[in-house]
């Protein structure tokens, strides 16, 4: 058995006294590699077809229906199925708060502490592109990363706020169906895998994270509507941290039930420490009223036709933005499109005031008017199916092509591969983003930031 050290003496005083006989085995797992996983995103591909065209996947995660085991030979963040957005990378413990969320498309979900994405891309893709999404976190700088994983998986329904909980909790008091707190929490679950957060435990503790808790909980129990359901999760063992937050929303909130509650530890599972804990807000008949009224008159069909008096009436919107929404093969509501500074979003429908809030993103960014000219944007590419735009330069994986272009680089195409104006940028049938031909000229419109390294 190896060195540990590392691991603060009071932690392992606490987890023999937790686990009885099991400490032993649960100590031996520290021996043992922590596990890596990636969770399919079936907004864009079923769990059988990613089976089928991920080269690196091997068993799948018992807890969930589209997580898969990686191996530490991998690389997927470099791989281009990675930039389509087909998969997240996530540690397969993690992966199950929101699999425990019953999301329903339709529903109003909130993920009150959602940096940097991992449970955000599994709710906004149970929601598939119905309801809406509320994603915050209260550091705005991680709420950054947040924006891209929401983009590259394509959610259209989204809206990234970055504000303390209880200020949302004014605007938005029963709002939410469903609502996810993955809690700031002391890490005890995440020691094998970053040794670090040890040190970081040992400074702070278990009761610095509850105190926290505190704080968080009675504003999502506040906007969590009557008959709702609660997700409360952490990555951490410590009871003050997990029952004993339980504990709290009960005692101080009688129309709250716990359903059901799960620990997970390292030496159970193929995965790391987690606890997650499903609660119901009382009176489900009123939560179903609300919920049936807020379903009912949804938009159907794909054609987008904006004639003279539709353009007229939007005049903020040029009519080569129009033009090009035309050519897309999913509903465009121009009633809820948002004009900012001359970039052009489309609220989910029945969005909230967020006015005088922080909020980073709304809705689906859908490109940005320059001088009358239209740039579609990133964002779009990949909320797009290939065979939602006319013109699509389909690569192989195996074309040099594909790398070359995540790399920002110049491509050629050859003589009608592709027609003139703005192409759909594809791998295998998956977008990656923009392209522009002129005169059989490719011009790369891949987003600088986003460039593979």
């Amino acid at each position: 058995m190896s060195d540990k050290n590392w691991l603060p003496s009071k932690f392992i005083d606490e987890m023999k006294e937790m686990l009885g006989d099991e400490f032993d085995d649960f100590l031996a797992s520290y021996d043992e590699d922590y596990y890596r996983g990636i969770r399919c995103n079936t907004l864009k591909i079923t769990p059988s077809e990613f089976e089928k065209k991920v080269p690196f996947v091997s068993e799948k995660v018992d807890w969930v229906q589209n997580g898969y085991y990686t191996s530490e030979d991998e690389q997927p963040a470099k791989h281009p199925y990675y930039f389509a957005g087909l998969y997240y990378i996530q540690e397969p413990s993690a992966m199950m708060p929101a699999s425990q969320l019953p999301v329903e498309p339709g529903d109003r979900v909130l993920d009150l502490c959602a940096a940097p994405g991992g449970k955000t891309t599994e709710l906004g893709a149970k929601l598939k592109g119905e309801g809406v999404l509320v994603s915050n976190d209260i550091s705005a700088s991680r709420a950054k990363a947040l924006v891209k994983n929401v983009e590259l998986f394509g959610i259209k329904n989204a809206m990234v706020v970055s504000e303390s909980p209880d200020k949302l909790a004014e605007r938005l008091e029963g709002y939410f169906d469903k609502i996810l707190v993955d809690a700031p929490c002391s890490g005890e679950g995440m020691f094998r895998k970053v040794h670090s957060i040890a040190k970081n435990w040992e400074q702070y503790g278990s009761q610095y994270y509850a105190d926290i808790q505190r704080t968080v909980l009675p504003s999502a129990v506040k906007m969590l509507k009557p008959g709702g359901m609660m997700i409360y999760s952490t990555c951490t063992f410590s009871k003050l941290e997990d029952e004993d937050s339980i504990s709290f929303i009960l005692e101080n909130n009688p129309d709250m039930e716990l359903i059901e509650s799960h620990k997970l530890f390292p030496h159970k599972i193929k995965g790391e420490g987690h606890f997650v804990a499903l609660l119901h807000k009382k009176d489900t008949a009123t939560a179903l009223a609300v919920e049936s009224s807020a379903k009912d008159g949804k938009e159907k069909g794909t054609i987008n036709k904006y004639d003279t008096k539709v353009r007229s009436k939007y005049k903020k919107i040029s009519d080569e933005a129009f033009d090009f929404f035309e050519s897309i093969g999913f509903k465009i509501d121009v009633s809820r499109l948002w004009v900012n500074e001359d970039r052009i979003n489309m609220l989910p429908e029945d969005a909230p005031d967020l006015s005088r809030l922080r909020v980073l993103r709304t809705g689906l960014f859908l490109g940005e008017m320059k001088k009358g000219r239209f740039e579609p944007s990133q964002s779009l590419a990949l909320a797009l199916k290939a065979e939602e735009y006319p013109n699509v330069l389909d690569l192989k994986l195996d074309d040099d092509r594909v790398v070359r272009y995540l790399k920002c680089e110049s491509i050629d195409v050859e003589d009608g591969e592709v027609s003139d104006g703005y192409c759909l940028v594809a791998v295998d049938g998956y977008p990656l983003g923009w392209g522009k031909v002129d005169k059989g000229r490719f011009k790369n419109k891949y987003l600088p930031s986003w460039r593979l390294q």
